[in-house]
């Protein structure tokens, strides 16, 4: 019989048929099973012909793939990594900001350029498929994984994940600089209670389909080429077992073509942890049942399934839409064609190159926010010669890169995720190496730590104020650091950790002025740094780049233009403080304080300052195939060239059930010199002015909106206007 599937001539679904038709029941269960390859590789091979590994990289990918050349029909091996925020596992290679810091840049082709060279990196150690971008939603800040989100707001989560699939998956999989994508976790993983990592979510499917469903439903349209499961359960059902989730919506309505992969152990949970499932056997039989395509981390998993099928337990047919489905994009990425084997000699100059180090400067100053910025003590004033650095993240790499990244804290039941004994740090520039390169000779940088982020250091203290009393103003670097952020690294305080709210209040005392740099995976509940610094620049983890960054938008070689994709909460008792809150509550405010956030959704300063005027709705009466347009005026009217980042959002007036007092509906990035002004001009189309209604059906509800348009999501930066939609 004519091999098929190895003549590249024919199409990957023709060569995918072809080869699943001469596969045993045991290679077909075999491609669905990816574990550690550093564990019993051989035997993984030639006895259970994996489909995947896990933690391997370099000299090894080429070793084992040239094993799996050898198996009967030589199916070659995916091989996947958790670049989150570059490929920030490999010793050189660029590191980026933090997925929640990015988000903060509002910017498509940022985030798009980020993938791309993050792509081109994995591909240069044999990788094919990064477990990113993260579709979560961060609406509960004591949820350890906040800081890999895009932050609260479901249509810019969508569109920013859009971004970052199209950068790592290029026009076409058989670009030899393309990877696959990830869509992860499907879905309400970060509703969970009490923001408690892969906890029971309390979701219902009006909501799953008004708030969680849509960010995914994008990364669809963009052509994710795989989908994570959750660990959460939803309603009792976890999300691996819930065929509904799986196979009905995302496969069926969606019409999803590519994989699911379970997470980490996700089906053994079924048993051990989530007990759904009396035995192994039946968590592996509603994990297949289901719609899991590829089952990570459970090894058991082979033999169990091939088990069950030859028992007459587990139908074949739903083996081979598992199977089939993951030979096709093997065959698309041209595995079978061309390994992929990586190229040393072309990695030793791309990856962590000169160029990708610029993108990663890029977006660090991008994604950096100015929360406060009192009597323009930013950027800093040439009479400044003397600057207090003081904190124990201003030189600290593994706060400064954050999670999935070098130093990434080992997981009880896991083997080390530091994919490298020796990782070199020398290109990582943190705050106080670069405002000392920064300072030059000009600015002398007085250093001292102060206090650590956990033990109290307290006589240091001492040390910072003698240190601060010498200079003419004090930059504090404080925030957090990996340990508190992440998977299973849930908080029940967003306060500062140690001796560093001390430290601040210390050095306030001094009377020099103060500002204060945040390096932090996520918001911090600090009212008394707004009260009383004079400037706040957000910086979260800004990767490799961030220490140039930092010192470019202090010394104001940068204006910064970040605005915040999720809020702040004044206290960790405060939350939810996300904006696009429902309408309903008996008051406006807590017995203790005010239900608003510290600082709000959209919210981030520049050196400029920008007026908005002008706002008209180009027809105010609609029907539902029209588009609304809508046109602002912009002017810059301060002194320093900026970008500042308009955002649209509606309000649907009175509706069937309860919807939220604003959404964000589309933004733009301006580009505005000192004096200059712009008419913007947004369209967006009716449709999108949808709510899901009782029947969990998406609709349109003819009415009356509110448009509203402005710099944040506060109601004092909106201006606003009325339109109706009608039937006909």
């Amino acid at each position: 019989m004519i091999e098929i599937y190895k003549n590249p001539s024919y199409s990957s679904k023709e060569r995918t048929m072809d080869l699943l038709n001469r596969m045993t029941i045991e290679e077909k269960i075999g491609q669905m099973c990816q574990v550690d390859g550093r564990i019993d590789s051989k035997t993984w091979i030639f006895e259970k012909h994996i489909g995947s590994f896990l933690h391997v990289t370099g000299e090894e990918v080429i070793r084992l793939q040239k094993l799996a050349a050898e198996t009967r029909l030589g199916i070659p091996i995916l091989f996947g990594i958790d670049a989150i925020h570059g490929h920030a596992f490999h010793s050189g290679a660029t590191v980026f900001p933090s997925q929640l810091a990015m988000a903060s840049s509002w910017n498509t082709e940022l985030l798009e350029e980020v993938a791309r060279i993050t792509a081109v990196e994995v591909i240069q150690t044999g990788m094919h498929w990064t477990f990113s971008p993260v579709i979560c939603i961060g609406r509960d800040m004591r949820w350890g994984r906040v800081d890999e989100t895009f932050g609260e707001d479901p249509y810019l989560i969508g569109v920013l994940a859009g971004a970052m699939i199209k950068g790592y998956q290029g026009k076409n999989l058989s670009d030899p600089y393309s990877i696959l994508a990830c869509a992860k976790h499907f879905a309400g993983y970060g509703e969970t209670q009490g923001g408690r990592d892969s906890a029971e979510a309390d979701v219902s499917e009006r909501k799953l389909r008004s708030i969680f469903f849509p960010p995914f439903k994008e990364a669809v349209k963009a052509g994710c080429t795989t989908f994570m499961a959750g660990y959460n359960a939803i309603d009792g059902i976890p999300c691996s077992a819930n065929g509904w989730l799986l196979t009905e919506v995302l496969k069926k309505e969606w019409g999803f073509e590519g994989f699911v992969v379970s997470d980490w152990n996700n089906v053994g949970w079924l048993h051990t942890t989530q007990k759904v499932a009396a035995t192994l056997e039946e968590a592996c039989h509603m994990a297949v049942t289901a719609g899991n395509d590829m089952i990570m981390s459970t090894p058991e998993f082979f033999e169990k399934t091939v088990a069950l099928v030859k028992e007459g337990l587990l139908a074949e047919s739903l083996i081979d839409d598992a199977c089939s489905r993951i030979l096709e994009l093997k065959f698309k990425l041209g595995l079978f064609d061309d390994k992929r084997l990586p190229n040393f000699t072309e990695s030793n100059s791309l990856i962590g190159c000169d160029n990708h180090k610029k993108a990663a400067y890029e977006t660090a100053l991008q994604s950096m926010v100015l929360l406060k910025n009192d009597n323009e003590i930013l950027p800093l004033s040439d009479k400044v010669k003397k600057i207090a650095l003081i904190g124990p993240n201003c030189d600290d790499v593994q706060s400064q890169l954050g999670d999935w990244s070098f130093g990434t804290r080992e997981f009880p039941e896991r083997p080390t995720l530091d994919y490298h004994s020796e990782y070199d740090v020398t290109p990582i520039v943190t705050v106080l190496e670069g405002m000392k390169k920064r300072g030059g000779n000009d600015v002398e940088i007085l250093y001292e730590k102060g206090c650590g982020l956990f033990d109290d250091e307290g006589e240091t203290i001492n040390k910072a104020i003698e240190c601060a009393e010498e200079a003419d103003v004090i930059i504090a670097v404080v925030g957090d650091t990996n340990t508190l952020n992440g998977e299973t690294r849930d908080r029940v305080s967003l306060d500062f950790t140690g001796y560093q709210l001390h430290l601040l209040k210390a050095l306030k005392k001094t009377g020099k002025p103060l500002v204060v740099v945040l390096i932090n995976g996520k918001p911090l509940t600090v009212p008394w740094i707004k009260e009383n610094a004079d400037a706040i620049l957000e910086a979260w983890n800004p990767g490799m780049e961030g220490g140039n960054a930092v010192a470019s938008i202090l010394f104001g070689d940068y204006n910064p233009c970040g605005k915040l994709t999720i809020s702040f909460p004044r206290h960790v008792g405060q939350q939810p403080v996300f904006y696009n809150k429902l309408p309903g509550w008996h008051g406006d405010s807590y017995v203790e304080m005010t239900d608003e956030p510290l600082f709000s959704f959209g919210f981030g300063l520049s050196y400029a300052s920008y007026q908005y005027s002008n706002m008209k709705i180009v027809s105010s009466k609609l029907v539902m195939t029209d588009e609304l347009v809508v046109t602002v005026d912009v002017e810059n009217i301060g002194k320093y060239d900026g970008v500042e980042i308009v955002q649209l959002y509606v309000n649907d007036v009175y509706s069937s059930v309860t919807t939220p007092l604003k959404e964000l509906k589309s933004f733009k990035r301006v580009h505005l010199k000192a004096g200059e002004a712009k008419s913007v001009e947004i369209k967006i189309p009716v449709t999108s002015l949808n709510l899901v209604n009782r029947h969990n059906q998406t609709v349109v509800e003819p009415g009356t909106f509110e448009v509203m348009v402005g710099g944040s999501s506060r109601d004092g930066d909106l201006l606003k206007a009325t339109i109706e939609v009608m039937d006909k």
